[in-house]
């Protein structure tokens, strides 16, 4: 039996065991928010004495203008506890988060990768992370602020006078009332497409960077640049839709709380109260000073809002990510006998109601070369992908040594099987280091061994350093090369089982060679499972295996096919065809 994990193995929030830390961030900014307003109160007591008739109280005065001093110095104090709190916690939750991630693409699918652009996942793992920043380490406490300053201020405007009060919230009323403006479902919805369109654009960004050589090669330079373009150009008129429907709003709320603009509305209820004897002049001051006090936390209600807002949709890119189910580990893993590898009634789809791959039924001896061909999208690389477990069939099974790959232990599976795919990856490390990837402790004897196999060797000792050369630093391999030393690396971690997935698709003959080779020198006992771009590659093969449309249309020797003249002999016909042209392209051209 496999163990089937749960969507989110770490279980809780990353943020739950900061909790207590977050509210004392929060209580800390709240605190030093209502001691701030200790100056303006005391400016405004102050200011009250001196116009008031009658002896001035220098004790009293002495005591507001150290009870100002006094909450200045609080808010100081606790509002960067707070700031410096917070940033801590931040720090600490964007690495539970970093790692949360880290662990979960280190054990979703493999395949799953192929289907995501690189620069979409980029975004969510850089700046989906980052902007949980303001949510955590600034928002919260700005807006509880937010909230308590202006409560605070109008208990007190109000115990000076009601009607006054009420005329000073206008504008406050006017920006609130403004808000529903900006949340309509439009403005919803090209807030997701904005998000959508930096995705697109971050992606064709990386996609240009990491194929302009290829881009280069092949004349494609336009091609690549007007797919930046195009992708730019959406998102030009994403933001234009989404700027023209904010601009209204957004400068209609700036205009109401302005400072100009909130002491023409103070001012102006002021006078016709001090006019009517409703209201004494000293008793203006309050308001004068606590009015514009009463917007800015608006302002900060509208920024804070924004920042979260952006933080929910960043942590729920996240949180899909860490919801992809990683592939279920066994309970109790089984040990293969053997490398005989076999696909019973085998079915796989991407998407639930659509089968890539139909009822294969397939064996692989121990010894023995087989060969996948056939059309482009019928299934192929899905199917030996499964090999690997970069999926789990959605119907039958795959076993290796009677042991379906579910029920083995990854680090078994991996000491099974080797795999050279079309996508060459090496890492910014030594040649020598790229080829032990599998085998770290590997002599370096076997090193060139596996290199001489491969047919890298002595390009290897053209580099600078040889195979002390760190690649993308010291020295750049062409396609062919790289796949070359990929090609190496399987060979030397010498599993029973080799993979090989369009190896030769993109390469000079040289790899090809190469690779008739290798399936030559380590065939033995080993089970081998190769698509071939080029059919010469597998002309070898002990046993041809034809897909269309993801089901197995012919099977047998390559000899065998041939003479059946049906498929594989249609595929090979056209493949000789093709090279016959391309040879007498190439004298004309050298004509």
């Amino acid at each position: 039996m496999t163990g089937v994990e749960p969507a989110v193995a770490e279980g809780k929030s990353p943020t739950r065991p900061y909790w207590w830390t977050f509210a004392v961030v929060v209580l800390l900014q709240l605190v030093g928010a209502v001691a701030g307003l200790a100056p303006l109160l005391a400016v405004v007591e102050l200011g009250r004495v001196l116009l008031s008739a009658g002896p001035v109280d220098h004790d009293h005065v002495r005591l507001v203008v150290i009870a100002g001093a006094a909450g200045l110095f609080a808010r100081l104090v606790l509002t960067a506890a707070s700031s410096g709190i917070g940033h801590v916690l931040d720090d600490r939750v964007q690495l539970s988060f970093r790692r949360r991630l880290a662990a979960r693409l280190g054990r979703v699918p493999i395949g799953w990768f192929s289907r995501r652009r690189t620069g979409e996942l980029a975004k969510v793992v850089g700046e989906d992370i980052s902007a949980v920043h303001p949510f955590i380490a600034h928002a919260p406490g700005e807006l509880v602020a937010a909230f308590a300053v202006p409560l605070v201020s109008l208990v007190y405007l109000f115990g000076i006078d009601w009607r006054l009060t009420l005329i000073t919230l206008i504008p406050v009323v006017l920006a609130v009332a403004l808000v529903p403006l900006m949340m309509t479902p439009a403005r919803l919805r090209e807030q997701r497409e904005f998000d959508a369109g930096m995705g697109r654009i971050a992606s064709s960004v990386v996609e240009f960077v990491q194929g302009i050589a290829v881009v280069k090669a092949f004349g494609g330079t336009g091609r690549a640049h007007r797919e930046f373009r195009v992708a730019a150009d959406d998102f030009v008129g994403t933001f234009n839709r989404w700027a023209r429907g904010m601009s209204g709003p957004a400068a209609a709320m700036q205009l109401a709380l302005s400072p100009p603009f909130v002491l023409l509305v103070v001012l102006s209820g002021g006078a016709l109260l001090i006019g009517g004897g409703g209201l004494a002049p000293a008793d203006l001051l309050p308001f004068l000073l606590l009015g514009l006090g009463l917007t800015a936390p608006v302002a900060a209600l509208g920024h804070g809002f924004d920042d979260m807002r952006a933080a929910r949709r960043a942590v729920g890119r996240i949180r899909e990510v860490l919801d992809v189910r990683p592939l279920p580990r066994p309970a109790n893993p089984v040990t293969p006998q053997g490398h005989r590898v076999e696909l019973r009634d085998v079915r796989f789809g991407y998407e639930a109601d659509h089968e890539v791959l139909r009822g294969i039924d397939l064996v692989l001896e121990p010894g023995t070369v087989t060969a996948v061909v056939g059309p482009s999208g019928s299934g192929k690389s899905t199917l030996v992908q499964l090999l690997p477990r970069f999926f789990d069939p959605t119907g039958g099974s795959v076993t290796i040594g009677g042991v379906d790959l579910r029920e083995l232990d990854s680090r078994d599976l991996y000491r099974t099987v080797s795999f050279v795919f079309q996508s060459t990856s090496l890492l910014r490390a030594t040649v020598a280091e790229n080829i032990a990837l599998a085998v770290p402790e590997a002599d370096f004897a076997d090193v060139v061994r596996a290199a001489r196999l491969a047919d890298i060797h002595d390009r290897v000792l053209a580099l600078p350093h040889g195979y002390d050369t760190v690649l993308g630093e010291q020295a750049r391999l062409s396609g062919g090369e790289a796949q070359r030393i990929s090609l190496a690396r399987a060979l030397l971690a010498d599993t029973p089982v080799l993979v090989l997935d369009e190896a030769t698709a993109f390469a000079d003959p040289r790899t090809e060679q190469a690779v008739r080779r290798a399936l030559a020198a380590v065939k033995g006992d080993r089970t081998v499972l190769v698509i071939a771009h080029r059919l010469e590659t597998i002309s070898d093969a002990d046993t041809v295996v034809v897909l269309e449309e993801g089901s197995v249309v012919e099977r047998g020797s390559p000899a065998e096919l041939l003479a059946h003249d049906g498929k594989f002999a249609a595929f090979w016909e056209s493949h000789r065809s093709a090279v016959a042209e391309e040879i007498e392209r190439r004298g004309d051209a050298a004509r």
